[in-house]
């Protein structure tokens, strides 16, 4: 025996739909448009799904991966690292020296990139080595 209640509606989250007598995920509408609850027999007209706008998101690190970690370990390891001086005067400000480091990021028989940037404007740019 079926119950349905007019005045309490599906709680939904995102494109989740619970059963508002007893909390129960509900699944989709059946071929006659009721939402029945498995639980408590709860049913309820079928919601308009076309009204809804379901925007998900994630945090950056909700999906963790090895790949990730590493590039995450190499950043951390430039942001630690005091930067060296040198006499290149910046292009964007003319400023006289620039911070550099380098990092290897293509094959091993190619040279280094070495990234610059300017302590006065923050310019940044990069020379393949």
């Amino acid at each position: 025996m079926s119950k349905s209640t007019p005045s309490l509606k599906p709680d939904t989250v995102g494109s989740l739909i619970f059963c508002p007598e007893c909390g129960n995920l509900l699944d989709i509408p059946g071929e006659d448009d009721l939402i029945v609850c498995n639980l408590c027999s709860y049913t309820h007209q079928s919601i308009d799904f076309e009204a809804f706008e379901v925007v998900t998101t994630s945090k950056p690190g909700a999906f963790p991966s090895a790949l990730r970690n590493k590039r995450d370990d190499v950043q951390s390891d430039i942001k630690d690292a005091s930067a060296a001086l040198v006499k290149e005067p910046c292009p964007k400000c003319g400023n006289p020296e620039m911070e550099y480091h380098t990092m290897q990021l293509r094959s091993a028989d190619e040279g280094q990139t070495v990234f610059y940037t300017c302590p006065k404007c923050a310019y940044k740019t990069k020379l393949n080595s």
